[in-house]
């Protein structure tokens, strides 16, 4: 297994999640690493990519000042740090490997998905 999410849950809208996607070593010497989300019946979002040197970070407008993208290469892990979740963020949540141009789209590497639910 090369990337495998984990951390989602269920938290109240404006609370705080983590998610964490342990990566192996090769992806992330190499691959920028990111997380796409996707609710049934709409499109994959791109939502945060992380380079692999420098860290360069780059944010979907939709999670822009409330999610943040880190990498912590000696614990080979990317997070994503959710905060002011809003009901719309429900989503199945994916790190795969990412690219930017206009957007953030997926470059071929995907790890499972992992369910964020945001509802009182």
């Amino acid at each position: 297994v090369q990337l495998q999410a984990y951390g989602g849950g269920l938290v109240q809208p404006g609370g705080s999640l983590r998610l964490s996607c342990a990566a192996s070593r090769f992806l992330l010497d190499y691959y920028a690493i990111g997380w796409f989300r996707q609710v049934p019946g709409k499109e994959r979002e791109g939502i945060s990519c992380i380079m692999s040197s420098p860290s360069r970070t780059y944010y979907a407008d939709s999670v822009k000042g409330r999610f943040t993208i880190s990498r912590d290469n000696a614990k080979n892990t990317v997070y994503l740090q959710m905060n002011s979740l809003k009901p719309e963020d429900t989503a199945v949540y994916y790190c795969a490997t990412c690219g930017v141009n206009m957007s953030i789209y997926p470059t071929g590497y995907w790890g499972q998905g992992t369910l964020v639910t945001v509802s009182s």
